[in-house]
């Protein structure tokens, strides 16, 4: 059966909030309500309400004038199997030794590993983030890559904000003698990054936890690393830059995504204020990839 979404953007983070409030007393009840900051430092927050039944578009259009934002956008969802039509259409990816696959392209991997150097690594399309597809992610492992080939070997890794924890593993697969923490603040994630260190024999070699930032007593016990991967959103890596600096011994390194072309060099601002210094910049489309190392 279709379900159905109601779409709005406003300014201010305190008016989407409330906005989004208002919208889950409605009838019928939305099955879910989401508030997102759009990440072009335009202050615009995007409310976006799901609902089973189609929704009362008249007490839409009365809550978006009370609360200034734009008419809300209603569109019937047509009922698909995301994770199925995903994996159809996903490829594997190359950053430079890294193969990132799904099941379906196992039967490629003999013949990538015959290659000599190369390192698989199979990744599932599930709800959590990070196939290797996206920008943000291949941007990390491209600069992961770049820094092994120059002979960087870090002894304790941390990969924060990991997703399906693609980032861990890489680090896992070359550095065998490495500590490698995998952490999430969604405890969906971190039940699919551990299912993805099953799956590529990994077990014991990544340790995944749930948390929000370094808020774990293990992070904090494993610290300082010399390598810390945060692929995230802007705002969070700004929020995390002064225990990004607790955490990363002197001249470690961070490799950090999740963040625009545009937003790139406010983040930079943010960890050189923070104790760092940039080592090197990787744009792909609108995406940037940052490496700083720790002064």
């Amino acid at each position: 059966m279709p379900s159905y979404s109601a779409l709005t953007t406003l300014m201010g983070e305190d008016a989407a909030e409330a906005l989004a409030e208002a919208i889950e007393k409605l009838e019928p009840e939305p099955t879910g309500v989401g508030v997102f900051e759009i990440e072009d430092d335009s202050g615009l927050w995007e409310v976006g309400a799901y609902f089973l039944e189609p929704p009362n578009e008249v007490m839409l259009e009365v809550l978006a004038l009370a609360f200034g934002a734009k008419p809300f956008a209603v569109s019937e969802i047509p009922e698909v199997d995301w994770v199925a039509k995903v994996r159809r259409e996903l490829s594997p990816v190359e950053a430079g030794r890294f193969y990132v696959y799904g099941s379906h392209d196992a039967d490629k991997v003999p013949e990538v590993v015959a290659q000599g150097g190369r390192v698989p690594l199979q990744i599932e399309a599930t709800v959590a983030f990070g196939t290797g597809h996206h920008g943000t992610t291949l941007g990390c492992l491209r600069a992961f890559d770049r820094l092994f080939g120059e002979g960087f070997r870090p002894a304790k890794v941390a990969d924060i904000g990991c997703g399906t924890a693609v980032l861990a593993m890489a680090a896992a697969s070359v550095l065998p003698d490495a500590l490698v923490i995998a952490s999430d603040i969604d405890e969906v994630a971190v039940d699919v990054a551990r299912a993805n260190v099953e799956i590529n024999n990994l077990k014991g070699r990544v340790e995944c936890m749930e948390a929000a930032g370094f808020a774990h007593p293990r992070l904090a016990e494993a610290a300082p690393y010399d390598l810390i991967f945060a692929n995230i959103l802007k705002g969070p890596l700004i929020e995390l830059s002064p225990d990004m600096a607790k955490n990363c011994a002197k001249g470690g390194l961070v490799i950090l995504s999740g963040l625009l072309v545009v937003q790139a060099e406010a983040v930079t601002a943010a960890y050189v204020a923070a104790g760092f210094e940039p080592v090197s910049r990787e744009d792909l489309g609108e995406w940037s990839a940052l490496v700083l190392r720790r002064l």
